[in-house]
């Protein structure tokens, strides 16, 4: 991989005001850019929101859409490659949760969230891909909020050659640091066990759909060190360098790169 600098977001999203969180999302994307971030990550669906209720349906949209034009256009403004979530409509009106990946050039991808919590399925339609991107001298990918708890889909990622996995949230309830603590169980083992950078970022505040949501950012070393928090409880980025070095200590050391070392066919039922 090349060194980059990437940003992430923590967000306050409501539900179904697409034109005010879109509006709202661009003082970050300048804020990132003064500080030399090549790329920026905001929570899951932070666009139209994120809730269970079937009015979700009312802000989905079909990519293109109004919603990619609109990223499509900050994206070639400030020359920034941007990580963005939305609720998307499918030609058969099936509603995903899915994230955007968009840079000057076009739309590079879609990631739609695979593993679809129980309080989500009434609502949502489960991804099916695996898609990951290539941007910036990185190979990166994307899981969403419930998709972390899945060792399977960071394994997956790995035997491919991701560098970073982006795991974007809209993960409500509790504190800062009891959303922190429970991060740090999982979040952590992903990067450890795959030898990957992890960056999650979370929706923040009131979402005037009964959801509160408490924030934090992270950004996490290949050996499960945390390199940048936010747990302020408040909009706000981080901003962190994930460098190549970083990556290849890791994976040159015989005893701490531990995925050369599996072996499928046992693990196979």
């Amino acid at each position: 991989m090349n060194d980059v600098r990437i940003a992430a977001v923590v967000f306050n999203s409501l539900v179904n005001q697409t034109r005010q969180n879109l509006a709202r999302m661009i003082q970050w994307i300048r804020l990132a850019k003064k500080q030399g971030a090549d790329l920026i990550c905001f929570p899951e669906l932070n666009i139209t929101g994120y809730t269970t209720r079937p009015d979700i349906k009312n802000s989905a949209e079909p990519i293109p859409g109004f919603i990619s034009h609109r990223i499509q256009q900050m994206a070639v403004e400030e020359q920034m490659t941007i990580l963005a979530g939305m609720a998307e409509r499918d030609a058969k009106q099936r509603i995903f949760a899915s994230h955007i990946v968009v840079t000057p050039r076009g739309i590079a991808g879609v990631y739609r969230k695979v593993h679809i919590s129980p309080p989500e399925r009434a609502v949502f339609s489960s991804g099916n891909n695996v898609t990951l991107f290539n941007l910036h001298g990185i190979k990166f990918g994307i899981q969403l909020c419930y998709d972390a708890h899945f060792p399977e889909l960071s394994t997956r990622m790995a035997v491919e050659g991701v560098d970073i996995i982006f795991m974007p949230h809209a993960s409500p309830r509790g504190t800062p640091e009891q959303k922190l603590n429970s991060w740090l169980r999982h979040l952590t083992a992903r990067a450890f066990d795959n030898s990957t950078f992890i960056v999650a970022c979370n929706q923040n505040g009131d979402n005037q759909k009964d959801l509160q949501f408490p924030g934090i950012a992270l950004a996490i070393n290949p050996s499960g060190e945390i390199l940048e928090k936010n747990v302020s409880g408040q909009d706000g980025l981080i901003i962190a360098d994930l460098k190549a070095s970083t990556l290849e200590a890791v994976r040159n050391h015989p005893m701490r790169y531990f995925l050369p070392n599996r072996k499928p066919k046992i693990y196979s039922p």
